[in-house]
């Protein structure tokens, strides 16, 4: 027989939850990812696998958020952790793959085809590998076309996100296309939960109790939850992150040292710029006082 599913079984708190989360990892890796790209002085590997990890911890908290609100009125569902926290280190590694092909390639048209697939498929994977590590006394079935369509949002989702990665700069700019991308990734979750439909092994009402769908997932998420808020903290503390970096210039360590005076620009006439309002103006004789003098006998 069918079971009866509710996606949303604690109303409007878990879909805002999960996109509140996608957003938060969204932003900051899109800041991570900028720092690297537009200070060459910062550690660049490092930032993108700080990128990659706020990106696809947000990504998986934002699912399992999502899922708390899931529920079959006849069964109940448990999770396999080590099926879960697969899913997890798949999205990890998957966003880090975009990420690095184009932290090191740049926004080319290449570059982004490749990670966003790349990425799109690993987002994609994440989901379904986290919906198989779902125990029911009942069998998970899909709609074909509907898992088609939700792989091709991950897709377009995840090119978009990694072409902000490198082209968005400034941090209101960071925080509109975090939202846009929470949006995205929110939607292809829902996309491929509508494809989900399930055919129960027991009769009605045979099914035993079980805990809630949010008292078991609580506990798995507390760490990725943890990693976002200390990542949050290391982007507000870093004034490159939230603000961008200067339009100024440090100068030459050699015109910093004591006792070595900063060297001056000049015009293309060759004279130091500055040179003509530094000095007085002198007034020129006038040519008719001047030829009188001319004409006086010595």
């Amino acid at each position: 027989m069918q079971g009866t599913v509710d996606g949303f079984s604690y109303g409007l708190v878990t879909p805002v939850a999960a996109y509140l989360m996608a957003c938060l990892g969204g932003a900051l890796g899109l800041r991570c990812t900028t720092r690297s790209v537009r200070n060459r002085r910062s550690f660049k590997p490092g930032w993108l696998a700080l990128g990659a990890t706020a990106i696809g911890s947000g990504i998986w908290t934002m699912h399992f958020v999502a899922m708390m609100g899931f529920t079959v009125a006849e069964a109940p569902i448990s999770y396999d952790r080590t099926t879960t926290f697969a899913s997890l280190a798949v999205a990890i590694v998957m966003v880090g793959i975009g990420i690095f092909i184009v932290g090191y390639r740049g926004a080319t048209p290449m570059a982004l085809v490749t990670g966003g697939t790349i990425t799109g498929l690993g987002v994609a994977t994440m989901h379904y590998l986290g919906m198989a590590g779902m125990r029911l006394d009942g069998q998970l079935e899909y709609d074909t076309l509907t898992v088609a369509l939700s792989v091709v949002i991950a897709v377009v989702a995840a090119t978009s996100a990694l072409w902000a990665a490198v082209s968005v700069h400034g941090f209101p700019a960071s925080l509109g296309a975090s939202l846009v991308m929470g949006i995205a990734v929110s939607g292809m979750h829902y996309t491929g939960m509508a494809a989900v439909s399930v055919h129960l092994h027991t009769a009605a009402g045979s099914a035993g109790g079980g805990d809630e769908p949010a008292t078991l997932l609580a506990p798995l998420l507390v760490g990725p939850v943890v990693f976002l808020l200390l990542a949050g903290v290391v982007v507000m503390f870093d004034p490159l992150l939230v603000m961008g970096e200067p339009d100024w210039r440090p100068l030459d360590a050699a015109a910093m040292r004591p006792g070595v005076p900063a060297q001056r620009t000049r015009t293309p006439n060759g004279q130091p710029a500055g040179w003509a309002a530094e000095r007085s103006p002198r007034r020129e004789p006038s040519r008719s006082r001047q030829g009188s003098r001319d004409r006086w006998p010595r």
